[in-house]
C-alpha cells in the first residue's frame, strides 16, 4: 500500500463514516463494463462540491490491490451487480491528486517531474524485479513493467485540470503537462498497460488547435453527462428521502438547490428511474441544509467564486443582457462548441456562458441548447458577484424594477403599466418583441428586483383548470409580510380578460396552502398602440 501506487481505502472510509452518505456505487458497473475496451479512457468533469474526490476515492477503494474493501461494499448497490466480485480489489492502481502536487511544487515548472519521480519511486519499491533502477518517464516505466510481467494498471487522476485552471496564463507549463498526459494515455502502447483511466475535474479535456489533446477519452460533462447523470449529484428521489429523514420541507429544498437538468435515457443504475430529464441537486448544499437546517447559500466563496467575477464582467456583446435575463428566470441560447476548455481562451459571450456551465454557476438544457441559473443559491451568488463588480447599468435597472415591484404591491395599476412600457423599450436588445412569449420574457426581466423577496417565478404553474403564466411565492422570511402574485398576460386582448381568466379557471387553487394575501395581476399589451395596461385585484386567503 503506497501513497500513489495501490493505495488503501481509508479516504473512501471517511465518506462512508460521514453523517450523510448517498450510495453512488453503481457508477462502478459502468467502469467494470468498459474495462479493457476502447471506452476505458474516461474524463468525468463536474463543478466543485459535486463529489469528484469521493468518486475517485470510491474507485480506488474498489479496485486497488492495496485495499481489502469487501466490508465497505457488501451492503452497497454494486454488490448486487454480476460483475461485483470479479473486479473487487483485483488491480494495480495508480492514483494521484494533481491539486496536491500543484500546491507543493515550487516553482510550478517542477510539477511534472515531481509527479513522475514520486510514482516511479513507489513502483521501484513495490516491483523491484520488474523495473530497473534506470531513470524512466512514467509511461516508459509502465511499458517496461508490462513487457516484463504483463502487468497492467488502473490510473485515476483527481482534479486533473487544476493546473489548466490555476496556471491559466502559463502556457509553457500547461503544454508540458498536456504532453505528459498525451504520452501516458495516447497511442498504441498505453492501451497495453492500462486497464482503465479515470480523470475527474471541473473542465473537460483541453482543446488544442481545434482538436482535443486527448481525443481518445470519452467525456462526460455538465453539457452531456450521458450515463453518469445520476452520479454527478443527488437525484430528486435521493433528496426526497433525505428530506424525510431530516424532517426538512422538500419543496423548500427544491427551490433552493434544484435546477441541474440532464437528458437521461440509458441509466446504469436502474433504481434511478428512466426519466428523459433527470433533476440533479448540488450534493454539498443538500448535505449542509439537512444537517444545519438553514436555507441559505452554501456555495459562497468557493474556489471558483473569484473566477466568475471577471468572467461576467467581460465586455462581450450581449453578455450582460443575457445575465440580466437569466437572473430574471429566463433561459438564453448558448453555443457551446467554440469553448476551448480553459480559463483564458474566451472569444465571445458563448464561451463565457459555457465556462460558467462547467463551473456549476449555470445549468444547461441539452434539448433546447439553453443556459439558465438553476436555483436560489446560485442566483444569490450571481447577485453578490455583480455587486462586487459594480455593474452600474444593472444597478439602475434594479432600481426601476424595485419601483415596479412597489407599484404592484401598492396596486398602482397606471404606474405598473408605465414602468413596464419603459422596461419594454429598454429590452429591445434582449428580446424581439412581437408575441405573447416575448411579453412573458419582458415581464420576467421587469420583475428582477422581486428575486430578493420572492423565489424564481413559477412559469405555467398547473392550477385549478389551466396554467397561470407567472406565480411569485415569497421566500420563507417574507411569508405573511408580502403577498403571493398570480400574473396573467394577454396579447392584444383586454386586461379584464386576464383577471377573469385567473378567477374563472381558479388559478389560485394551487396556492390554497398559502396563508395570506394574493394579488391577481392582469397585464395586457396592444400591438396596435404599443401600450401596456394593468389591472390588479386583491384576494385574502382565509386561514
Amino acid at each position: 500500500m503506497g501513497m500513489f501506487v495501490n493505495p488503501d481505502n481509508s479516504a473512501f472510509c471517511v465518506a462512508l463514516n460521514s453523517e450523510i452518505y448517498v450510495d453512488k456505487t453503481m457508477l462502478l458497473a459502468y467502469t467494470n463494463k468498459v474495462m479493457d475496451t476502447n471506452s476505458c479512457f474516461i474524463c468525468n468533469s463536474r463543478p466543485r462540491r459535486f463529489g469528484k474526490s469521493i468518486t475517485a476515492n470510491m474507485l480506488t477503494a474498489y479496485y486497488s490491490r492495496g485495499s481489502d474493501s469487501e466490508d465497505l461494499f457488501e451492503d452497497k448497490k454494486i454488490s448486487r451487480c454480476g460483475s461485483y466480485r470479479e473486479h473487487l480489489n483485483r488491480y494495480d492502481v495508480i492514483r494521484f491528486d494533481l491539486q496536491w502536487f500543484l500546491s507543493s511544487s515550487k516553482p510550478v515548472e517542477t510539477i511534472v517531474p515531481r509527479i513522475e519521480e514520486s510514482i516511479i519511486a513507489e513502483l521501484k519499491e513495490y516491483f523491484p524485479q520488474e523495473i530497473s533502477s534506470a531513470a524512466f518517464s512514467l509511461p516508459e516505466a509502465l511499458a517496461a513493467m508490462h513487457k516484463a510481467s504483463g502487468r497492467k494498471f488502473i490510473i485515476i487522476i483527481d482534479e486533473w485540470d487544476a493546473l489548466i485552471r490555476d496556471e491559466a496564463e502559463n502556457t509553457s507549463v500547461q503544454e508540458t503537462y498536456i504532453d505528459f498526459l498525451r504520452s501516458l494515455f495516447k497511442g498504441t502502447h498505453p492501451t497495453e498497460f492500462i486497464h482503465l483511466a479515470y480523470l475527474t475535474g471541473i473542465l473537460p479535456v483541453k482543446k488544442l488547435k481545434t482538436q482535443s489533446a486527448l481525443n481518445n477519452f470519452e467525456e462526460f460533462t455538465m453539457l452531456s453527462p450521458g450515463p453518469f447523470a445520476p452520479f454527478i449529484g443527488f437525484t430528486e428521489e435521493e433528496v426526497k428521502e433525505l428530506s424525510r429523514q431530516y424532517h426538512r420541507d422538500f419543496e423548500e429544498v427544491k427551490r433552493w438547490y434544484d435546477g441541474y437538468v440532464f437528458a437521461y435515457a440509458a441509466p446504469v443504475d436502474e433504481t434511478a428511474g428512466h426519466a428523459d430529464r433527470l433533476q440533479v441537486y448540488n450534493p454539498m448544499a443538500v448535505d449542509q441544509v439537512m444537517r444545519r437546517g438553514a436555507f441559505e447559500s452554501y456555495w459562497s466563496k468557493t474556489g471558483t467564486y473569484d473566477s466568475i467575477v471577471p468572467l461576467i464582467g467581460r465586455d462581450f456583446d450581449g453578455l450582460k443582457t443575457s445575465v440580466i435575463a437569466m437572473l430574471s428566470g429566463e433561459s438564453v441560447k448558448v453555443r457551446t462548441r467554440t469553448y476551448q476548455n480553459d480559463m483564458v481562451s474566451f472569444k465571445n459571450k458563448d464561451d463565457i456562458l459555457t465556462a460558467l456551465i462547467h463551473l456549476g454557476y449555470l445549468a444547461y438544457d441539452q434539448k433546447d441548447k439553453t443556459a439558465f441559473i438553476p436555483n436560489e443559491e446560485i442566483r444569490s451568488e450571481f447577485i453578490d458577484a455583480i455587486e462586487d463588480d459594480k455593474w452600474d447599468d444593472l444597478l439602475k435597472f434594479q432600481q426601476k424594477s424595485e419601483t415596479l415591484l412597489n407599484a404592484t404591491l401598492n396596486m398602482d395599476e397606471k404606474a405598473v403599466a408605465d414602468i413596464i412600457d419603459e422596461i419594454h423599450m429598454g429590452c429591445t436588445s434582449i428580446i424581439q418583441y412581437n408575441d405573447e412569449n416575448s411579453l412573458s420574457s419582458v415581464l420576467a426581466i421587469a420583475y428582477l428586483s422581486a428575486m430578493q423577496y420572492y423565489f424564481k417565478p413559477v412559469r405555467e404553474l398547473p392550477t385549478g383548470r389551466g396554467f397561470a403564466d407567472f406565480v411569485f411565492l415569497p421566500k420563507t422570511a417574507y411569508v405573511g409580510q408580502l403577498p403571493a402574485l398570480v400574473v396573467e398576460l394577454k396579447w392584444n386582448k383586454s386586461v379584464k380578460t386576464a383577471i377573469r381568466q385567473i378567477r374563472d379557471r381558479q388559478y389560485t387553487k394551487a396556492l390554497e396552502h398559502y396563508t395570506g394575501t394574493i394579488l391577481l395581476v392582469g397585464i395586457s399589451y396592444s400591438k396596435k398602440n404599443s401600450a401596456h395596461k394593468c389591472l390588479i385585484e386583491r384576494l385574502d386567503v382565509k386561514k
